[in-house]
C-alpha cells in the first residue's frame, strides 16, 4: 500500500471497500426473510497464519464501515474511529487483522432502503423490513465465515455498536474472545426510546416523507431529517461541553430580535443538521433508531440480565463517561455487575470526559491508555 504524503504515518493509508454477495436467505426477527443480500466492509492489516488475531468493529447508529484510513488523497476526513485504529494507535494494524462491516438497513452500500429489491425491481424505500442487533450479528457471522474468522479475538463497539458487541457474545460464545462494550447499555431507557420517537416523528410529519416512498417523487424529507439529527446530536453531547464550546455566543455580536440564527450554538446545529441531510437515509435512520429501541437481550431469559451473560465465554471490557446522559455510568455498572453475578472475566473503567456520548470517538489519554493496555494484553494471549 503506498500512502500519499499527506497522511501520516501511523495511518492505515489509502483503503478500499469490499462487498460481499449471500445468497443463504437470512430469518429476522421481525418474521421476514431476505433471500438474498449485500454486505460492504474495509479491512485493515493482516489476518495472521493462525486466524487468531482478528478484531470486528461495530458502529453506531449514524457510523457505516469506513472506520479508519481514507478512501482516498482527497478525502478531507479519515474514518470514523481513525484515532483508534492503525499502525502503534490502541488498535495496532500491525498485529491485527481488523473488520468493520456496514449493517443491514444501513445506506453505505450494504443491503437497506435504498438497495432494489430484487422481487419487484424497485428501491426497497419504507418496505425494507425492521433488523434487529441479534439480526446484525447473525449477518456478520456469515461475513466473519466468509473471510475465513471462525473465532474474533475482539468485537468492539461504541454506542449501538456496543451493544452488538455485547449480542455477540451473547449469541456466539465459542467466537468471542473479548468483548468491548463502549458507552451503551443493556437495554434503552424510556427516556432514550422517548427521544428517538421524536426524532422519528420528524421525519415521517414532514410534508416530503410520503409515507416513507420520497424517492418516488424526486424528493427527501429534509427538514424532518435535519430536525431528527439537530435533536440527536443535542443527546450526543453535555451542558458542559456545550457551554465550554459556545457559551451563549451570539454569531453577530448582538441580538437581532429575529428567529434567524442569532447564538453560535444554533448555528452550528443547523450545520449539522444539513451536513447529515447530505449522507444519510431517512428510512435507515427510522430502522437503526428502532433497532436500539428493540434491543434487549435478557428478554428471552425472563428479564434476568446475569442469566443472560451466563451464556458467555469471553472476557469483557467496560467504559462509560462520565458525562453521557444518553448512556450513563450507572446503565454500564448495572451490566458491570450483571457480568460479575454471572462470574464472568470484566474490567470497567469510567472515564471522566466532558464531552457526553461522542466521547467514545475522541481521543482521550484516560480512554486510550485503557484500550491500549487492554488489546497489549490480548496480544499477549495471541502469541501463546
Amino acid at each position: 500500500m503506498t500512502m500519499p504524503d499527506q497522511i501520516p504515518a501511523n495511518s492505515v493509508g489509502v483503503v478500499s471497500s469490499s462487498k460481499l454477495h449471500f445468497r443463504d436467505p437470512l430469518d429476522l426477527d421481525c418474521g421476514v426473510t431476505l433471500q438474498e443480500y449485500d454486505l460492504v466492509y474495509e479491512c485493515y492489516g493482516e489476518l495472521n497464519a493462525e486466524r487468531s488475531n482478528a478484531v470486528l468493529i461495530c458502529h453506531a447508529l449514524s457510523g457505516d464501515h469506513h472506520a479508519a484510513g481514507y478512501n482516498s488523497v482527497d478525502e478531507a476526513k479519515p474514518g470514523w474511529w481513525d484515532n483508534c485504529i492503525g499502525p502503534g494507535k490502541p488498535i495496532d494494524t500491525n498485529i491485527y487483522f481488523v473488520v468493520s462491516s456496514n449493517n443491514l438497513g444501513g445506506c453505505a452500500g450494504s443491503t437497506g432502503p435504498l438497495s432494489i429489491n430484487p422481487s419487484v425491481g424497485t428501491a426497497y424505500g419504507p418496505d425494507f423490513p425492521i433488523v434487529t442487533v441479534r439480526d446484525w450479528v447473525e449477518s456478520q457471522s456469515r461475513l466473519a465465515d466468509a473471510l475465513g474468522v471462525t473465532r474474533w479475538a475482539a468485537v468492539m463497539g461504541g454506542s449501538l455498536g456496543g451493544m452488538q458487541a455485547l449480542q455477540w457474545a451473547i449469541d456466539y460464545p465459542d467466537r468471542v474472545a473479548h468483548s468491548i462494550v463502549i458507552a451503551a447499555a443493556s437495554k434503552l431507557s424510556t427516556q432514550n426510546i422517548a427521544f428517538n420517537e421524536v426524532a422519528r416523528q420528524a421525519i415521517r410529519y414532514d410534508t416530503s416523507f410520503h409515507e416513507g416512498h420520497y424517492l418516488d417523487h424526486d424528493v427527501v424529507p429534509e427538514r424532518g431529517l435535519m430536525l431528527a439529527r439537530m435533536l440527536g446530536h443535542i443527546t450526543y453531547l453535555s451542558d458542559d461541553g456545550l457551554h465550554a464550546k459556545f457559551g451563549r455566543e451570539l454569531r453577530d455580536g448582538k441580538l437581532n430580535f429575529g428567529y434567524d440564527v442569532e447564538f453560535q450554538i444554533e448555528s452550528y446545529l443547523r450545520h449539522q443538521g444539513q451536513a447529515f441531510v447530505g449522507r444519510f437515509d431517512a428510512n435507515s435512520y427510522l430502522l437503526m433508531t428502532k433497532s436500539l429501541d428493540y434491543f434487549d437481550p435478557a428478554a428471552q431469559f425472563n428479564d434476568d440480565l446475569t442469566a443472560t451473560l451466563k451464556r458467555c465465554t469471553a472476557q469483557f471490557l467496560v467504559v462509560s463517561f462520565t458525562s453521557d446522559w444518553r448512556f450513563p455510568p450507572t446503565k454500564s455498572r448495572e451490566l458491570v455487575r450483571a457480568l460479575l453475578d454471572a462470574d464472568k472475566d470484566v474490567s470497567y473503567i469510567d472515564v471522566d470526559s466532558e464531552q457526553g456520548h461522542d466521547s467514545f470517538l475522541l481521543e482521550f489519554p484516560a480512554y486510550h491508555d485503557v484500550l491500549h493496555s487492554y488489546f497489549a494484553r490480548i496480544a499477549r494471549e495471541i502469541d501463546q
